[in-house]
C-alpha cells in the first residue's frame, strides 16, 4: 500500500493483516477504533468489513494522517481520521460523543515511511539531522537526548530502552564528542556508536547503532509510557465482548502488553491462605491469544521487517 503525501510517496506493509482483522473479530454494524493509523492499510480492511458501523483512525504523525485520509476517502463517513496520540483514545471518543467501542487495533512498529524518509532522522543508514520525532509538533528530538542529558542518563536509556550492553561506554563516547562540538547529524551519532564498542561487537548480525537508535526513539517519543495507560483506558471504552489487538516489535512493548492483560485477566488477589475472597476483584478481560501470534513464512518473506511482530488479542468480560 502506499499513498502520495506532495512529492513524498508513503509506502507501508500492514503487519499481521489477517491475523488482526480475525483478532478482532468485527462485527458490520461495531465501532472501531485503530490507534496507530500510519498509511491506513490496517483501517481500510477494517473499514471495509463495516456494514453501519464506524471506524476511527487515530495518528499523531501529519504524513501518516494525510496518507489515512486519503485511504479511506471511498469510505466516507463511516471513517473518520484524527490526529491525536493513541492514549489519549478516550478524549479522542468522547469529542466524537462516542461512548463505547467493539474493538481498538495497536500497531506499535515504527512505519516503513518514517525509516526509509531520511529527513526524519529515524534512520541510522542514512545522513539527517537527528530529529526522530513522530509527531513534529513535539518539543523533545533526537538532539536534545544527545547533547543536552547527561552522562547517567544516556547510560540508562541506552541500557533499559535498547538493551544496549555496552551502554556506558557509549554514553562515554556520545560526551566526549559533543564536548568538542554538538551532535548534529544521524551518522555522526552512528559512528560514534560504533567505534564505542569492541571491534569483535561489530562484526556480523545488527548494525551497532540500532540497539541505541531505537532507545534514544523510544525516549524522544514517550512510547512505552504510552501503552499501559491506552489499554486501561480503551477496556472501559469497551463493550463487552469487545477486543483490543496489539501488534509489538520489541521485548520491552511487548512485556508490557502481556503484563497489562494479565493484569486485567486476574481474579481474585487475597493470598493464598484466606478461606473466602474479600477483595471481589474479578478478571476483566479473556486473553484470547496465550501465546502471541507471529508473522507466517510466507509473509517474512514479502517483508522481511514484519520479523520481530508479535500480536497479543484480550477480549472485554
Amino acid at each position: 500500500m502506499s499513498d502520495k503525501i506532495g512529492k513524498i510517496e508513503f509506502s507501508h506493509r500492514s503487519v499481521l493483516l489477517d491475523e488482526c482483522m480475525g483478532g478482532l473479530a468485527i462485527r458490520p454494524d461495531g465501532i472501531y477504533v485503530d490507534g496507530t493509523a500510519g498509511g491506513g492499510g490496517h483501517s481500510f480492511e477494517i473499514a471495509k468489513r463495516l456494514v453501519g458501523g464506524r471506524l476511527i483512525a487515530i495518528d499523531r504523525d501529519e504524513a501518516a494522517i494525510a496518507a489515512a485520509s486519503a485511504r479511506l476517502e471511498c469510505y466516507g463517513d463511516t471513517a473518520t481520521v484524527v490526529r491525536s496520540n493513541f492514549y489519549e483514545v478516550a478524549s479522542v471518543c468522547e469529542s466524537l460523543g462516542i461512548e463505547a467501542i467493539d474493538g481498538m487495533l495497536l500497531d506499535l512498529g515504527v512505519s516503513s515511511y518514517q525509516l526509509d524518509t531520511a529527513e526524519r532522522g529515524f534512520s541510522y543508514m542514512a545522513d539527517a539531522p537527528l530529529d526522530m520525532r513522530m509527531d513534529k509538533r513535539g518539543a523533545l528530538t533526537a538532539y536534545d537526548v544527545v547533547n543536552g542529558y547527561d552522562e547517567a542518563k544516556i547510560k540508562k536509556i541506552l541500557f533499559e530502552y535498547g538493551e544496549e550492553k555496552f551502554s556506558a561506554s557509549i554514553a562515554a563516547a556520545i560526551i566526549r564528542e559533543r564536548q568538542k562540538k554538538p551532535i548534529e547529524s544521524t551518522l555522526e551519532l552512528s559512528d560514534i556508536i560504533k567505534y564505542a564498542i569492541p571491534p569483535k561487537a561489530r562484526e556480523g548480525g545488527h548494525h551497532p547503532a540500532k540497539r541505541s537508535f531505537q532507545a534514544i526513539r523510544i525516549e524522544v517519543n514517550g512510547e512505552l509510557d504510552a501503552i499501559e495507560p491506552a489499554i486501561r483506558d480503551a477496556h472501559k471504552l469497551l463493550r463487552k465482548g469487545g477486543r483490543i489487538a496489539i501488534i509489538t516489535f520489541h521485548s520491552l512493548e511487548d512485556r508490557i502488553v502481556k503484563q497489562a492483560f494479565a493484569s486485567l485477566a486476574q481474579g481474585c488477589t487475597c493470598p493464598k491462605n484466606f478461606p473466602v475472597c474479600v477483595c471481589g476483584n474479578k478478571p476483566k478481560v479473556k486473553i484470547i491469544t496465550k501465546k502471541p501470534i507471529l508473522p507466517s513464512a510466507r509473509e517474512l518473506e514479502e517483508n522481511p521487517r514484519s520479523r520481530s511482530a508479535k500480536l497479543r488479542v484480550a477480549e472485554k468480560l
